[in-house]
């Protein structure tokens, strides 16, 4: 008999109509995956398969706009989901109502009376190692998702996310439990490299298993529409820092089949369900790999081309939620590493930003951007890295590039302000997008990465509330020493060290200047937002022994003169 091995994840929630949505499953045997909803609605497809393995990405139709409905999986007709005995509610679909569905085809005129708008709730984190269970008593304390889907499911009226943001780092290809390197053990010589990382797609597919088959996660992603992005780990520590770092790597016998395997595992795993169905029909690749009796060779062939010109792939995405927008951005396999052009993102894909982050400017209340790694850092850290860039540039001599490579990938220096250009352009594009009468209530940039939360705000004449909102780790911890110079890097001590730094570096002073205004946050964590018309609200929650998710900060952003009625995070 077919089993499912792994899922059901609901991904795509469709909201223009309301009607629609994706369920992505792995079963253990080629099958038809139908999904059936107690409301009429389902769909059904047949598996595609890649290296040995068989998955569908199950569209959904003629769902109700403005309901809750809960579904069942089939596979060949047999029922699989949900689990027999299971101590979870039903998994369910929860549609916009139709006026959220239909917000964004209204006029661009400011409402006034945000109470009109219904809440969109984003929640949003980074950096989750598989857990030992989330009772404290694994190494990194109770895992924050962990807990809010334990949360959830004991209080079936509590108000749920619309959306799950996971920011990067969802596995960790370079930190194995204990278990997954016992598995490996039994399946190669852990003696030779890549030692005890994973070496090829197979074992990609243990670190899924082990990451999503946690009862709650499975629950949890079932019920709850998830978004995602790539960040290093879920490739190798450092991916893509440097050009130098890419031609030592390349150089290795092992480095091509492991990241051709986190390409090709990241696309099916996660990729897929960040698509709406119409850019699922228009994907070639996709239309490829379902067409074929085993995609391999050709999902292959994408990761080889991808590896080999980033420039030619995109893995960023756009989704307009009514009138709030999110681009999330790819700040890994988009760089341009060489040093005397080096960007976080390439020319197409700086000008996808710009082009979506304009497109309809004055139709959206609220401009969301996604990436995996912080704008605005620590001062000190910000002032470290573009010091670092330029004596890796050769400003200083090749002593100081040889000392500024080192010390680059020793210190994780390869945020935004690792690549100046693309730093300024960024500030330059939020300036321009939140200034002026259309401009969105707030501009939010959204990121993890840091193994800490905190809030940043910009000096910039913008008629925009614009934020840094920074949220890691999900489940992960942050050595003693690495914390306290994070708290280092925004007092006035660390902003004086900066100054240090850009003198030697002769770098000059950053195009703008912030300051922190909630955190630093240290702790296994998540933050929501909240956003109804021109209204935005802010909560970070901590996982506690318990566990239990406590509530650490609750804070408006909305911009002064905007109006009442404030969303609930």
């Amino acid at each position: 008999m077919t089993a499912m091995r792994l899922g059901p994840l609901l991904r795509y929630v469709d909201w223009n109509t309301g009607d629609s949505a994706t369920i992505w499953i792995e079963a253990d045997r080629p099958c038809t995956a139908e999904v059936r909803c107690a409301d009429g609605a389902g769909g059904s497809v047949r598996t595609f398969q890649v290296a040995g393995h068989h998955y569908a990405l199950v569209p959904v139709t003629g769902l109700t706009p403005d309901s809750t409905t809960a579904y069942e999986v089939l596979l060949d007709g047999v029922h699989v989901w949900p689990l027999r005995d299971t101590p979870f509610p039903p998994s369910t679909i929860t549609t916009p109502p139709a006026a959220k569905a239909h917000h964004s085809n209204h006029s661009p005129t400011r409402d006034a009376n945000p109470t009109h708008s219904p809440t969109l709730r984003l929640t949003f984190g980074s950096c989750r190692q598989a857990a030992p269970p989330a009772d404290g008593r694994g190494p990194h304390g109770p895992d924050a998702l962990d807990t809010l889907a334990s949360q959830l499911a004991v209080e079936p009226e509590a108000v749920r996310p619309d959306v799950l943001l996971l920011l990067g780092d969802q596995v960790y290809a370079d930190h194995l439990s204990r278990a997954t390197r016992a598995w490996l053990s039994a399946r190669r010589d852990l003696r030779e490299a890549p030692g005890a990382q994973v070496a090829d797609f197979e074992e990609y597919t243990r670190l899924y298993d082990e990451s999503w088959l946690d009862p709650e996660i499975r629950w949890l992603l079932s019920t709850v529409p998830s978004l995602h992005i790539f960040d290093d780990h879920d490739v190798i520590d450092d991916w893509n820092t440097s050009a130098t770092w890419l031609a030592e790597m390349r150089a290795t016998p092992w480095w091509q089949e492991r990241v051709l395997s986190g390409l090709m595992s990241y696309w099916v795993y996660q990729h897929l369900g960040n698509l709406s169905p119409a850019e699922l029909a228009a994907d070639a690749l996709y239309g490829a790999v379902r067409e074929t009796p085993d995609g391999t060779d050709a999902l292959r062939a994408f990761a080889a081309s991808a590896e080999a010109d980033p420039a030619t792939v995109r893995w960023s995405y756009r989704r307009d939620f009514g009138r709030s927008r999110l681009l999330m951005v790819d700040t890994r396999a988009a760089r341009v590493l060489d040093e005397d052009g080096r960007a976080m993102l390439d020319p197409a894909e700086q000008q996808w930003l710009r082009d979506n982050a304009l497109a309809g400017h004055g139709g959206y209340d609220h401009l969301l951007i996604g990436s995996s790694l912080p704008w605005l850092m620590p001062p000190l850290v910000h002032d470290a890295e573009v010091w670092n860039a330029a004596l890796c540039r050769g400003e200083r001599g090749p002593k100081w590039a040889r000392i500024g490579e080192d010390l680059r990938r020793r210190s994780d220096l390869e945020h935004w302000a690792a690549f100046p250009a693309s730093f300024a352009a960024l500030s330059d594009l939020i300036e321009e997008v939140g200034t002026g009468p259309r401009a969105p209530a707030t501009v939010c940039v959204l990121s993890g990465d840091v193994h800490h939360a905190y809030v940043a705000e910009p000096r910039i004449p913008s008629t925009a509330r614009v934020f840094q909102l920074t949220c890691s780790p999900v489940h992960n911890s942050i050595h003693t020493a690495v914390k306290w110079g994070f708290r280092l890097g925004w007092s006035r001590w660390g902003r004086w060290l900066g100054r240090g730094f850009s003198r030697h570096g002769r770098t000059g002073r950053p195009p703008l200047s912030w300051r922190r205004t909630g955190g630093p946050w240290f702790g296994n964590q998540l933050m929501t937002l909240a956003l109804s018309g021109r209204s935005a609200r802010l909560r970070l929650d901590q996982a506690r022994k318990g566990p239990r998710l406590v509530t650490v900060l609750d804070r408006d952003l909305t911009p002064p003169g905007t109006g009442s009625g404030e969303p609930t995070a």
